[in-house]
């Protein structure tokens, strides 16, 4: 199962709370449609029906059934930059 670092966690935790009354609020994580196997994230209100929900420290993130297994040893970090920008990686998880 995916994990979150700490960083990622607070960073999703601070995107989430900027969706007012959406206790739900999360990041979806899906690939992109055009086959490339690039990742899409966006912030979302609630999972989809067919997501798959990883919490964490607060956090949420849904899981598009079609990355589900991409991520399953996986862990997700984030960067966030002196202006506030944010990037996410996605690393192996460490043994």
């Amino acid at each position: 199962m995916l994990t979150l670092t700490d960083t990622a966690a607070q960073v999703i935790r601070d995107l989430s709370a900027q969706v007012p009354d959406a206790p739900e609020t999360g990041v979806r994580i899906s690939s992109e449609s055009d086959g490339t196997g690039s990742l899409v994230l966006s912030i979302a209100e609630r999972p989809e029906s067919a997501d798959r929900v990883v919490e964490s420290d607060g956090a949420r993130i849904f899981l598009d059934p079609q990355v589900v297994d991409m991520l399953d040893d996986k862990s997700l970090d984030a960067d966030v930059d002196e202006e506030g920008g944010v990037e996410f990686l996605v690393t192996d998880r460490p043994g």
